[in-house]
Formats: C-alpha cells, structure tokens, sequence
C-alpha cells in the first residue's frame, strides 16, 4: 500500500511540474504584435497612410510611406544590392511617441559623403523595405520597423536604444548598385 501511495505521489508531483513554458517563437510573436500596436497606433495618430511590407505573404509588421520619389532608376533590389544612402534614425517609443533626437544620423547635404550598405548586411527591416518598397534612385521614403527586424531583444547602448526597439528611418537613396 505504502507503495501504492509513493508511486501515486511521485506521479501528481511529475503532472505538477508539467506547466506550459513559453518558447522563444511565442516571445517573439507577442513582442511583434506588441511592436505593430504602436507602429500602427502612431500611423493612425498622425494621419500617415503607410504600406505594410510582406515577405513570401508573411507579415512583418513592417511600414513604409514613400515620401518623395525620385527621379532616377528603379532598380531591382536584392540581398546583394549595394546602396548609398543618407538617413536619419529615431526611436518610436512604447507610449507612441517619437525620441526628440535621432539616435544615428548621417550628413544631410548632398555634397557630403553618404556610406553604403549591402542590404544583405543591414537589419531585416532595412532589406525587405527596400525590397518591398522599390524606390527610385533620388527618393527619400519612411520605415516604421518592428523590434523583430531590427535588434530585438538586444539593447544597443552604444547609441542608446533600449531592448525591444521600434525604430523610424528616414531615408534617401543617393545610388544603387547592383
């Protein structure tokens, strides 16, 4: 009987320990739809009509407005594409504001030197929205990318962005090659 009752008791004590665990995949989808609540909440709070950025029909929470369109070429962009940008970085904050002050930026004057990037070596929102968005050489257009696509869970203190970032881009494209 003593038997009985140790086996029953280790049994309710191995059911008890069995509790549903959240996987790194489910911490990512709820910190995604965290993330798309404030892009979109901010889109809809100042009026700004924005395109989401889909990828093989997979959301991505991922918004861009095309603000100019320039006047050069529309070239395909690809992983490999080269780009030559200028752009400036803000962070959308939790509450639905944006930061007072860019926490990166590059020279504004078109004279200066602008870097380029591979967009195979940027962050995930950077490449699908060029992708996605296929501006002109000359165009200067707007991304609104979730924590996801950018530096997720990893804070960047080196340029002050806490864990879970939401981040706005303005960007113009000065050159591409491919």
């Amino acid at each position: 009987m003593n038997r009985i009752l140790l086996i029953l008791l280790l049994f309710a004590a191995g059911l008890s320990g069995c509790s549903k665990s959240t996987t790194g995949a489910d911490q990512v989808a709820a910190q995604l739809a965290i993330d798309t609540k404030i892009i979109t909440n901010y889109l809809q709070a100042n009026n700004i009509t924005a395109k989401e950025v889909d990828s093989a029909n997979v959301v991505t929470g991922i918004y861009y407005t095309i603000d100019t369109v320039g006047t050069g070429v529309t070239p395909l962009y690809t992983n490999s594409t080269q780009v030559t940008i200028g752009y400036t970085g803000y962070l959308l904050n939790t509450n639905g504001t944006v930061a007072a002050t860019p926490f990166v930026q590059t020279k504004t004057a078109t004279t200066d030197f602008h870097p380029s990037y591979v967009l195979g070596a940027v962050i995930e929102g950077w490449a699908l929205g060029f992708e996605q968005a296929k501006v002109p050489i000359g165009s200067t257009f707007t991304l609104y990318i979730p924590s996801k696509y950018a530096y997720g869970p990893y804070a960047q203190p080196q340029v002050g962005l806490p864990a879970n970032a939401v981040l706005i881009f303005h960007i113009k494209v000065y050159n591409v090659t491919n």
